[in-house]
């Protein structure tokens, strides 16, 4: 099946927003490639008349976000499952009603069984997407009424084993603004810098570990970019008294840069000035268990090391990521950074630059809408 003049609703729990996760770069990518593409959040906070409107986006004519709001309190859905699905089914309508087109595709990344397959009645294809370890049992039920499940790890897939339904891994994928990017002017200088990005309003962050490597490397600059203030982050993420400690702890370091969100555009220009990354992940409070992080094929795209905390996806690819062998702690990741800092020459080989290049260049969004039409037509979709 040829993903191509197809009507696509994809269901994110994230809103659209500055900072891009896997949902909006695929929404993005299929749009690109001649469909109509609906992106709809969770839940809107504001009340929209009528309860949906549909926004033209502004990042491509083909993409329109879905602006709604329910018609009774989210928070039945934690006490009443059962009164919650029978109310959103009539939202539901109302949503393909404001579509007025077919639905082809129902692409759900929702791992909080918010809107059920089953109620997307006049949509022939669905397509789940975990991209976390459900924490619940309602993180499994969003996958009753699939036709196909695809997820980032073998991990994800097998907590669905009791599901009668096909399963495919489809890797993360690099955005379109990191391939070739332009060439960034600028004139190198001795000062070795650091690139970390993502939401530093996670509570995942092991905030003691980074803040040692900081501190150990004074002559390193970190150039961090994401969220640091709840009210620029579309991606959801804590205001509690640690997250602000750790913003408050990083803005009083010399060596410390806070861009704060940017466009995939500028980020991928600004990544040229890096000589390596830090992904530093406490993996017992993180949701995904440290399986596998969108940010690393952004970072392998620049062909530079990329030293973590561990990451199952990539324990037996020494040569892509330099990663802390410990699941449980990161006690070693600090002596692991210093190394490659004092060996980054070795680091940043041709050789290795090439080999990272060319496995996140692999992993396009545009390849991996490729990957998913041949399970599409796998499945007898045609």
């Amino acid at each position: 099946m040829k993903l191509k003049n197809k009507i696509i609703l994809i269901i994110s729990p994230q809103a659209w927003g500055n900072m891009y996760l896997a949902k909006h770069h695929y929404a993005l990518e299929l749009a690109k490639c001649g469909n109509e593409v609906y992106f709809m959040n969770l839940k809107q906070k504001e009340k929209v008349k009528n309860g949906v409107e549909i926004v033209e986006s502004n990042v491509h004519p083909s993409l329109h976000l879905v602006h709604h709001s329910l018609s009774f309190p989210y928070k039945i859905k934690f006490k009443w499952i059962g009164l919650y699905h029978f109310l959103v089914k009539f939202h539901i309508k109302k949503v393909e009603k404001k579509i007025a087109k077919k639905i082809d595709l129902v692409w759900s990344f929702d791992i909080g069984n918010c809107f059920p397959f089953k109620f997307f009645s006049n949509s022939p294809i669905k397509l789940y997407s975990p991209l976390d370890i459900p924490s619940n049992q309602m993180g499994l039920n969003s996958a009753k009424d699939a036709n196909i499940i695809l997820s980032i790890t073998k991990e994800i897939l097998e907590k669905f084993e009791s599901f009668d339904i096909p399963k495919y891994i489809v890797h993360h994928g690099l955005a379109n603004e990191f391939i070739n990017p332009p060439k960034l002017n600028f004139t190198k200088d001795d000062i070795v810098r650091i690139g970390i990005a993502g939401n530093l309003l996670r509570k995942d962050i092991d905030k003691k570990c980074l803040l040692q490597i900081i501190d150990e490397n004074p002559n390193v600059v970190f150039e961090f970019w994401g969220s640091y203030q709840r009210v620029n982050s579309n991606i959801g993420g804590g205001t509690d008294a640690e997250a602000e400690k750790l913003i408050g702890s990083l803005q009083g370091y010399k060596n410390v840069i806070l861009y704060g969100t940017v466009h995939p555009n500028e980020l991928a220009l600004e990544y040229q000035r890096m000589d390596g990354f830090l992904i530093c992940y406490d993996i017992l409070k993180d949701q995904s268990k440290g399986i596998n992080y969108h940010k690393v094929m952004e970072y392998l795209s620049t062909g530079k090391v990329v030293v973590s905390s561990n990451i199952t996806t990539y324990e037996n690819h020494p040569n892509l990521v330099v990663m802390n062998a410990e699941r449980d702690n990161n006690n070693n990741l600090p002596t692991l950074f210093k190394n490659v800092i004092e060996n980054l020459e070795n680091y940043n080989s041709k050789e290795l630059q090439e080999i990272r290049k060319k496995f996140a260049q692999e992993n396009s969004y545009y390849n991996n809408i490729k990957i998913i039409e041949q399970i599409l037509e796998n499945e007898q979709y045609v």
